[in-house]
């Protein structure tokens, strides 16, 4: 670890000083059918536009960022991942739910 990274840590005199970041681990994905992900339709601040958000997903940013564009290239629409949500243009609510369940992943649809 470099000397910058070490924000705030100055000096210790204990032999046994261990330096802990606070950063955690990166969290490792669970297999699809221990996973519940929750599929609503949302319209709010999209200047009416509706898009399709599925969240609850357990894993590491690259595996939820594969996940989406899985997604982005079932339904023939475009899309991102945007705070551990992924958000697909229109309204897919359906599609999404079988393709997902095809998958393993346990779904539930929520509001909208």
């Amino acid at each position: 670890m470099g000397r910058k990274n070490r924000e705030g840590i100055v000096y210790s005199t204990n032999p046994d000083f261990v330096y802990e970041s606070g950063l955690s681990e990166p969290q490792s994905t669970r297999p699809p059918e221990k996973q519940l992900l929750y599929i609503w339709l949302d319209s709010k601040s999209r200047k009416g536009k509706t898009v399709t958000l599925i969240s609850g997903f357990t894993g590491t940013a690259e595996e939820l960022d594969k996940l989406a564009t899985m997604l982005k290239k079932h339904c023939g629409s475009g899309g991102a991942v945007k705070d551990g949500e992924i958000l697909i243009q229109g309204n897919f609510r359906e599609k999404i739910v079988v393709f997902l369940a095809g998958q393993g992943y346990k779904v539930k649809k929520a509001g909208g």
